[in-house]
């Protein structure tokens, strides 16, 4: 079913009201991958975002999206194949660094849900226009961290944002206080050494603790 630019920011939305954090995760074993999101969901982050940026990355999705009480979603999405792929495999809301016309009409027809990345107010700008109000800020330190991001929240007071790109915990409090911040990206909750030696409870713990975070 096709979906319109404001359902898809309406859903986006909804999935990034659901903790403050949203783990960015890069997995290269589908081995790992019900273990991981299982750990991550149990400490309170259902919101997954696994990037399209390893060859099991979209068999990973696919094993995740059968995880009672996640949502997994695909990142790093580039070209309408990867927004099929992605959507066949699983998953059910995509992520994308930028934003090319190319990519939302692909989302949309496929009624993808989309959190479109931009990183200026133009970019802002150009996506509220078509009506997308729920975005990624990426990359976040290196486009102007917190203080920029805030900067936006006066006048364009309709757009909300999910920075993603270098953050962590120790600037997730400075990104999460913004009035026009719902959620943040982070990979901090699963670091690739624990997955890799499938320290699940230490995920797990890391995920709660991140799932406590004001927001």
């Amino acid at each position: 079913m096709p979906i319109t630019p404001q359902q898809a920011s309406v859903e986006a939305r909804k999935i990034c009201e659901a903790a403050p954090i949203v783990p960015v995760l890069v997995v290269d074993d589908v081995a790992h991958a019900k273990p991981l999101a299982e750990a991550l969901v149990a400490g309170g982050l259902p919101a997954l975002e696994v990037t399209l940026r390893t060859p099991a990355a979209l068999d990973v999705i696919a094993a995740m999206s059968k995880v009672e009480g996640g949502m997994v979603g695909a990142g790093t999405l580039l070209t309408p194949d990867d927004v099929k792929a992605a959507k066949d495999a699983g998953a059910t809301f995509g992520v994308s660094p930028g934003a090319t016309d190319t990519l939302l009409e692909a989302c949309e027809a496929e009624g993808l849900p989309l959190l479109p990345g931009s990183a200026s107010a133009s970019e802002a700008m150009a996506l509220l226009e078509r009506g997308y109000s729920m975005l990624k800020f990426f990359p976040a330190e290196a486009a102007g961290g917190a203080k920029f991001l805030g900067s936006l929240a006066s006048p364009l007071p309709q757009i909300s944002f999910c920075p993603t790109g270098g953050v962590n915990p120790q600037n997730a409090t400075d990104y999460l206080s913004l009035p026009n911040v719902v959620c943040a990206g982070g990979s901090w909750v699963a670091p690739s050494a624990l997955v890799k030696s499938g320290k699940w409870a230490e995920i797990e713990a890391l995920a709660r603790e991140a799932s406590q975070l004001p927001h």
